[in-house]
């Protein structure tokens, strides 16, 4: 009998391990929330708390075979906010299969938020009188503990969903220009700044543009010398700063010098929107907005750098990931306030960077600079992994990129995401170049499983990206291949919108074999220039870049040359590119120093309305557009205008007309093109590339001074007559004069332009008695240059009495305006406005 027992014991032991077995091999679905437990069994009546605990308890089913292996593992998120305190780890042992991938989403109708950042509560009003606070600001600002493990301060903070400002000494959008640059002393010179005692300003930045990026750099020590103030800056920062050659400050009497702003110092809180952070005395301090009730607002603050980080190797790399319908939000990126922030390109803080004092490599025998960088950090980073798809997520409130898929990434997919309020880049693929080597190498690893290939990002919506690091791009590829980006909607992001291709090179390497397809780019360029919608480096065979459409740049404030943006632009070696049927609102595109056989086809505004309409987010994603940014009325928007260059021999001394003529064909520019007054000699054209135009001239022409016309402050055109623009050829009637020294009068002649057709519209009532087709006033310090058109057959003379004509108002604004201009030095005496005549060559 006890033997008999002991037979039935052992028989349903077995039974229940039988049965318990296959419980387990069903288990689909993991569940959390943030009122869980991590103690709890991870059902949707007992869910975990915390998203890692849950990867970790499939990880074990997994190991454990207690999955059924024929569908997906869910771990699904209830709805609410998870505050992570470290990155969410995905490693190859939390891979699925091809039929049993596991996905980390949202449960059905939840909404779900996983932040790196960290609640200020407890807000009080300020009510100590603290020094250096400005007397405008007292009694209106609020002030918090920052909360524990916050030890490097508050970079991002977020009111209510808002970005908050860093207190800076320039309101909205302005900025002041530097006075210059000393590269051996590794000095900063620029205008004193109104505050005081900011020499005792603890960690006090510089924020300068330059060129096409941007450098965030920590003020060691600040002397107010008269008018005037002298920056040092800390290592390594000051050192990379002043040695590396591009890009660099812009110093130009045309133009202005680089634009730059102070911020983080408690004198610069003057107005709402703003904070300031003490992290000595672990306080921040706040002015809110008029609406703003800071016992009722969130505030957070970004503290995590990465909130899901997906890490395989090479030999075993993570498969079978999905994540959907997830909002990641409030990243920090900490690098500027430890190191500074000198960026080469696409956001790339540099980490060395030299002019070669004797140019040449043996890749390249013209290159004069070496740079090596490190790669920024993500909200979500993806390397070495296959089979990952990135669904429906929305990236938010980041400080650097968004999602970055960077080396060893294959078969993967990001579709239908949203990217919107990102600090850099808001998705970038592939390699820019490995820590140790320098940028211009080409890439060809040994090992090919280190490329990233066989991605697709389609209908995503990237808006408002790009907000602190301005050179940063909407989407960037490095050295990766078969990359399809696709029906992808981009806009108001400071620099390009597509960047595809690094390393500068005519080399044929990894990059090859990518698809630019039908995405739709506008509002982009909003503060750097040398930009474009698309833009591509270096060689990359059978890469197409086709059906995109690209429209309304922004008038960048603080471009060092302001007519250097383009729709398209294939730089450095961009060879073996296909660039067909994109519609670009004019055909201002740049092919800068490209290798062999592009193929241009069909680009510009008479591409097929079909392709237009078809570009963008796919019908079922347009629902997205909801989430993009409206145009930012702060900024005009850009349309291609002719420039002018001047060239002004001495006395005496003529122009080479053949060398002139080579360089017109170079640039492609007509020699119908070309005036002259005496000694002054102007081209006036649309120019596709004017720096590179200038370059030429200088070199042909050493010893003349070559001027540039950048800032058109005036035009007229026939919509003012309520037509539009007549049909035919044009003339140009090209005058130039001075304005008076009195920088008064300079203002009230600018300012009356800038108001002439709302209180002087008879002046435009005459030229459009005059027939006159368009006017454009440009200045270059105080001498202007107006160009009257006409059509072709029309003579000047008889035309311009027609302004007049029952017209006396205009006699009233001709003699206003003599006040403020007088003739050119070299001018006969009485005279003010000299005719130029067409250039004989």
């Amino acid at each position: 009998m006890k033997n008999s027992t002991g037979k039935i014991f052992l028989v349903f032991c077995c039974t229940f391990i039988v049965l318990c077995s296959n419980c387990f091999g069903q288990i689909s679905e993991v569940w959390v929330s943030p009122t869980g437990s991590d103690s709890n069994t991870g059902t949707k009546e007992q869910p975990l708390a915390s998203p890692s605990m849950a990867v970790r308890k499939v990880r074990e089913l997994r190991r454990l075979q207690q999955t059924d292996p024929s569908k997906s593992v869910h771990i699904y998120l209830s709805s609410g906010r998870y505050f992570l305190e470290e990155p969410i780890h995905i490693r190859p042992e939390d891979s699925g299969i091809l039929n049993n991938p596991t996905i980390l989403e949202a449960a059905p109708h939840a909404q779900v938020f996983i932040s790196g950042g960290k609640a200020i509560v407890n807000w009080k009003l300020l009510k100590e009188n603290l020094p250096f606070l400005l007397q405008k600001a007292k009694g209106k600002i609020w002030v918090a503990d920052l909360p524990e493990g916050i030890s490097l301060g508050v970079r991002q903070l977020w009111v209510n969903g808002k970005k908050a400002t860093r207190a800076k000494n320039t309101a909205g959008i302005e900025m002041q220009r530097i006075l210059s640059w000393n590269k051996k002393e590794q000095t900063c010179w620029i205008p004193a700044p109104k505050e005081a005692h900011l020499e005792q300003a603890k960690g006090l930045e510089f924020f300068i543009h330059q060129w096409w990026e941007v450098a965030q750099l920590r003020v060691k020590r600040i002397e107010v010398q008269g008018d005037s103030a002298k920056l040092t800056f800390y290592q390594p920062e000051s050192r990379i700063q002043s040695e590396h050659p591009w890009p660099a400050p812009w110093i130009s009497k045309e133009t202005g010098n680089s634009a730059f702003y102070l911020c983080n110092a408690l004198q610069f809180l003057d107005e709402a929107g703003e904070y300031y952070c003490d992290p000595v005395a672990q306080k921040i301090y706040y002015f809110p907005f008029s609406n703003e009730n800071m016992l009722q607002t969130e505030v957070i603050a970004s503290h995590l750098e990465t909130l899901v980080r997906i890490e395989g190797t090479l030999e075993k790399p993570v498969q079978h990931f999905h994540i959907q319908n997830i909002n990641f939000e409030h990243t920090a990126y900490w690098r500027p306030a430890t190191h500074g922030h000198v960026a080469h390109q696409t956001g790339m803080p540099m980490t060395d960077a030299y002019k070669l004092k004797i140019a040449g490599t043996p890749e390249k025998q013209t290159l004069e600079n070496q740079a090596w960088i490190i790669r920024p950090t993500a909200a979500v980073s993806i390397n070495h992994s296959q089979n990952i798809h990135i669904q429906n997520c929305q990236f938010t409130h980041t400080a650097s990129t968004g999602l970055d898929l960077y080396k060893g990434v294959h078969q993967s997919s990001v579709t239908g995401n949203v990217f919107k309020d990102i600090g850099g880049n808001g998705i970038l693929v592939g390699n820019f170049s490995d820590e140790a080597t320098e940028i211009h190498l080409p890439y060809n690893p040994t090992d090919l499983r280190d490329v990233s290939h066989h991605i697709q990002i389609s209908n995503n919506l990237i808006s408002d990206a790009t907000n602190e690091d301005w050179g940063s791009v909407g989407i960037g590829v490095g050295f990766a291949h078969d990359i399809q980006i696709t029906h992808n909607d981009i806009s108001n992001v400071h620099y390009s919108g597509i960047s595809v291709g690094w390393g500068w090179t005519r080399h044929i390497t990894v990059l090859k074999n990518n698809l630019v397809k039908a995405n739709k780019i506008r509002l982009y360029g909003k503060n750097m220039y040398d930009v474009a919608g698309i833009y591509t480096l270096s060689a990359q065979p059978n890469t197409q870049i086709i059906e995109n459409v690209i429209d309304s740049i922004y008038r960048a404030p603080y471009a060092h040359i302001p007519s250097h943006w383009f729709y398209l632009y294939t730089d450095e070696g961009s060879s073996f590119m296909t660039i067909r049927d994109n519609w670009t609102a004019s055909t201002k595109y740049l092919q800068n120093a490209n290798g062999p056989a592009n193929t241009w086809e069909n680009n510009g505004p008479s591409v097929a309305d079909s392709i237009y309409q078809k570009a963008g987010l796919a019908p079922q994603y347009q629902s997205l557009l909801r989430f993009a940014n409206p145009y930012d009325a702060r900024y005009a928007i850009n349309i291609e205008k002719p420039v002018i260059v001047e060239l002004v021999t001495a006395q005496g001394k003529t122009l080479d007309k053949e060398k002139l003529k080579v360089i017109l064909g170079k640039s492609t520019i007509s020699t119908s093109s070309v005036y002259q007054w005496q000694n002054h000699t102007v081209i006036f054209d649309k120019v596709q590339d004017v720096y590179l135009l200038q370059d030429r001239l200088k070199n042909a022409f050493p010893d003349v001074k070559i001027k540039t016309y950048h800032d058109l402050f005036y035009e007229f055109n026939r919509e003012k007559c309520g037509e539009k623009k007549k049909e035919g050829a044009w003339k140009h009637i090209l005058l130039t004069a001075n304005l008076v020294a009195d920088s008064n009068k300079q203002k009230a002649y600018l300012d009356a332009h800038a108001t002439q057709f709302e209180k002087w519209p008879e002046v435009s009532k005459g030229f459009c008695n005059a027939d006159f087709q368009q006017l454009l006033l440009f200045r270059n310090g105080r001498q202007l240059m107006l160009v009257i058109s006409i059509p072709a057959e029309a003579d000047f003379e008889k035309l311009n009495p027609r302004t007049t004509l029952n017209n006396p108002r205009v006699n009233d604004w001709n003699k206003a305006m003599k006040d403020y201009q007088e003739g050119l030095e070299d001018a006969p005496k009485g005279d003010t406005w000299e005719f130029f005549k067409s250039f004989e060559f």
